[in-house]
């Protein structure tokens, strides 16, 4: 199967698939419109020629007008504009499909990243204990967030499954008519979702995939690693956010958050009742029967009801499908013990949780709602806080921080914040209660700057009535270029106060500690936030080791490079020594779950790498792993060069006039696809901190210039070319695994420009000077990371992924073409005198549904 090269496979599994099963949607009548598919294919051309011979996006689409239709009025036009949109979205809804089928056929799946191919190597290099060793301790924990990059409705989801199923099979007949369904289900979400509803579309992934596939994998490492010998380690874990996930988040209460962690036990249940189930009929032996009808009994009313809680603790539930298991192999010669193994596996890595719901708030939301707390129970007569104590020094209130404990009253607090703020961390306790502890255990801090940020969160669980127990981590999370270089100062406070440190102490002296790549981005460029996030976590690696601290780093990774994405697997396989590796975790979201865990492949396929690049870095390690002073010394200079050019680029008088007007950025809120606010702030005016990464990054990709994934990097080589030590840094390229994964994923950044798009903004009287700048930067690092490669074309090295990114890109040129001939309508309209504000909000229409198809086919651009 795997003998063909693998881009002769994808071109025979995807492309050509795409091209057979594209023309029979081609052909479809959807509307009364029946032209729509026959006309699509000639604007296609029309738009790929019109860029070729330096045409602008109107001057292209008007160009289609003239030449196909008759004298058509504005009202027609923008009625075929919007069916190609439709249509467009459809044709990447079919191509992820082809795609999702192929997955297997494509990728190997027992090849290098895979488990077997770690355990096949272990055994070469007489590894196999160490492998074992390692396995018994490291975990990886996929956490997935409710953040807008997913532009598909459950509906869609289910046809794009379904689908996929049919391709597999060649099923003809099965594909017209999901084709079909597809052509009329739509895709427009009229009203924003709540974090409720955020929370039902993901729970679908983790009961029709991840239950099934992190139950698979963990079969793999138990029966084939440790030989069906005990392991009390669940090596995968899941981590959840929507319910959870306050900061930013108005929407977000304290039933909401009660009401995610009951669906999730209650899909948990429901998933382990239809196993019961199926075992029910297999255990219809004497000494079993009975026990399996008691529990399917108890797993249906409690799946059906949440509300009954009649479900037998987690330990009782074990040891009954325990003595079960006991009975089989002394009565019964072991008939069906696998079947039993696979599902007291499942009970052992999910338990009653599922996922881990995770809650978050920012710091600077959590020092007002103190300063709420303090004042108000001064006024009611607690001496718990000094009267002067929002006068004292940081260290002063900190000392005070870690000795106060009570059980205090919601009901006292008039503000809604402080409410929100105390009702979350008493909703741990309710869902520990619940779901176990796993069930919320974690508590991550935002924009965390100082000690008293953690610290203030640390006293208000002991206000809550944990009472100095805490069962919860708290999880500070640096995000900016400035607090990631200070955040091992941060820690080391936090490591020499007794009261925290006996709260670590109880927490088996683990310290997870949050870093995010995607405002680090936002706030520093490419390069200097992947390499601050690397200097941090050498430097908090060296002061938690020295406390006798096990640091466990968990990143905070959007899908594009520019946000931590890219090939994931790579950057965690070139880690050194220097840095924790005991568990990966990560968030994932969006685009980034439907593709890299949609499908049962494609999830086991990137867990196992996710696994393997972290066995790799333990056992495998090489030198290319290893900076050395003098690497070091090079990443640092190519940092600060690029951070320098990327502060000035921020900086220049119309970088947000440019994003603002120029830019998808302000629709972004039109799309109803995510619970939050587009933008932090309620004010009016559009400023830089305001800005979420979400819309900022994926606004860059709308544009097709993907600035956030390399602006800076090619200012940075060409320090080095102009001063004639380019070979220096083509022996770093070669030796460091590290840097090497760095340039990859800026490959892809650059991979998915065309400024071809937006070069009619360069003869632009305001903005033309900017667009020049942009510009003059991508083709600076697109030249000098070829030259460091030594490659001919971007991604040479992953034909695959490149033919994959050409196909996409090239389904959707003319869904960028429409775009930007509406945004370049909308300013036309705005400059006359009396502008029709009717047709204006009619090509805004335009410019929010072009964002759906454009964003899915990327997979990976917000």
């Amino acid at each position: 199967m795997h003998k063909q090269p693998k881009l002769e496979r994808f071109n025979e599994n995807v492309l050509s698939k795409y091209q057979i099963y594209n023309s029979i949607f081609m052909t479809l009548p959807f509307d009364t419109i029946t032209k729509t598919g026959v006309l699509l294919p000639l604007f296609h051309d029309i738009c790929k020629n019109g860029f070729s011979n330096k045409k602008n996006p109107t001057e292209i689409v008007e160009n289609f007008f003239k030449t196909y239709q008759q004298n058509p009025t504005e009202n027609e036009k923008i009625q075929l504009l919007f069916k190609f949109i439709q249509y467009i979205e459809r044709q990447v809804v079919l191509f992820d499909a082809i795609e999702d089928a192929a997955f297997p056929i494509v990728n190997n799946m027992d090849g290098v990243g895979t488990l077997r191919n770690s355990k096949e190597t272990a055994a070469l290099e007489n590894k196999k204990e160490a492998l074992k060793k390692h396995l018994e301790e490291f975990k990886v924990r996929v956490v997935l967030t409710a953040h807008p990059t997913q532009f598909y409705p459950g509906t869609v989801l289910g046809i794009i499954t379904d689908l996929t199923a049919a391709i597999e099979k060649n099923d003809l007949l099965k594909i017209n008519q999901l084709l079909a369904q597809l052509g009329k289900t739509p895709f427009f979400k009229h009203e924003k979702p709540t974090p409720y509803d955020e929370a039902v579309n993901l729970i679908w992934y983790l009961e029709n995939v991840f239950y099934h596939s992190i139950a698979k994998v963990y079969d793999y490492i138990k029966s084939n690693i440790f030989e069906n010998k005990p392991v009390d380690n669940e090596i995968i874990n899941l981590g959840f956010w929507p319910g959870g996930d306050r900061d930013g988040n108005p929407f977000v209460t304290t039933e909401m958050t009660l009401n995610v962690a009951k669906r999730l036990k209650q899909t948990i249940l429901k998933n382990y009742y239809r196993d019961i189930r199926i075992l029910k009929r297999k255990l219809t032996f004497k000494g079993v029967e009975q026990a399996i009808s008691e529990l399917e009994a108890i797993l249906f009313e409690n799946s059906v009801n949440p509300e009954l809680n009649t479900m037998l603790p987690l330990n009782e539930f074990i040891e009954k499908l325990e003595q079960i298991k006991e009975t089989l192999v002394v009565e019964h010669q072991s008939l069906y013990v696998q079947d039993v193994n696979d599902l007291l596996n499942k009970v052992f890595i999910f338990g009653y949780h599922f996922a881990t719901l995770d809650i978050r708030q920012d710091s600077r939301v959590h020092h007002n709602v103190f300063s709420d707390i303090v004042t108000t129970l001064q006024n009611n007569g607690s001496k718990l806080f000094p009267k002067d104590y929002l006068d004292l020094s940081e260290n002063e209130q900190i000392e005070i921080l870690s000795k106060v404990s009570d059980y205090v009253d919601i009901s006292i607090f008039k503000d809604e914040m402080v409410s929100k703020t105390l009702g979350s961390i008493y909703a741990v306790k309710t869902i520990q209660e619940r779901n176990g502890e796993k069930g919320a255990n974690r508590y991550i801090i935002s924009n965390n700057q100082t000690a008293l940020n953690v610290m203030e969160t640390f006293a208000m669980f002991n206000l809550c009535g944990f009472n100095h127990d805490i069962s919860a981590d708290i999880i500070p999370l640096f995000e900016t270029v400035d607090d990631l270089t200070n955040a091992a100062v941060v820690m080391e406070k936090l490591y020499t106060n007794e009261a925290y440190k006996k709260h670590l102490n109880s927490r088996n002296n683990k310290q997870t500690i949050m870093l995010g790549f995607s405002d680090g981005t936002k706030d520093g460029g490419y390069l200097m936030a992947n390499w601050s996030i690397f200097r941090a976590k050498e430097n908090l690696t060296k002061i938690s080791r020295e406390f006798g601290i096990k640091v466990i780093f968990f990143d905070g990774r959007g899908g594009p490079p520019a946000r931590g994405g890219g090939k994931t697997h790579k950057f965690y396989a070139s880690l050194g020594p220097t840095i924790e590796d005991e568990e990966i975790q990560l968030t994932v979201q969006g685009q980034t779950i439907s593709s890299n865990f949609g499908t049962l492949d494609s999830s086991q396929y990137n867990i196992e790498q996710l696994l393997s690049s972290g066995i790799s870095n333990e056992l495998f390690s090489n030198a290319n792993n290893i900076m050395t002073k003098n690497d070091t010394d090079i990443m640092n200079d190519l940092a600060l060069t690029s951070y320098k050019a990327y502060v000035d680029f921020k900086n220049h008088p119309k970088f947000m006039p440019y994003l603002e007007r120029m830019s998808t950025l302000k629709y972004y809120a039109k799309t109803n696809i995510g619970s939050r606010p587009s933008k932090r702030s309620q004010s009016k005016e559009l400023n830089f901190a305001d800005l979420r990464a979400i819309p900022f990054v994926g606004s860059w990709s709308q544009l097709k210039q993907n600035v956030p994934g390399f602006y800076g990097v090619g200012t940075a080589l060409k320090k080095y070319e102009d001063s004639g030590d380019f070979e220096k840094i083509k022996q770093f390229y070669k030796n460091s695994d590290f840097f090497k994964a760095l340039i990859g994923n800026s490959m892809m950044a650059l991979s998915k420009s065309f400024f071809e798009l937006t070069e009619y903004m360069s003869e632009d009287q305001e903005f033309g000077e900017f667009w020049k700048i942009i510009h003059e930067e991508y083709l600076t690092s697109k030249r000098l990371i070829l030259k460091l490669s030594g490659y001919d074309v971007l991604m040479q090295n992953n034909p695959d992924g490149k033919a994959s990114i050409d196909i996409r890109e090239n389904i959707v040129l003319p869904l960028l073409t429409i775009q930007q001939f509406a945004l370049r309508k909308i300013q036309e309209l705005q400059k006359d005198e009396n502008p029709d504000l009717e047709l204006i909000e009619v090509y805004e229409k335009i410019v929010t549904r072009s964002l759906f198809g454009n964003i899915n086919a990327s997979r990976n651009s917000a």
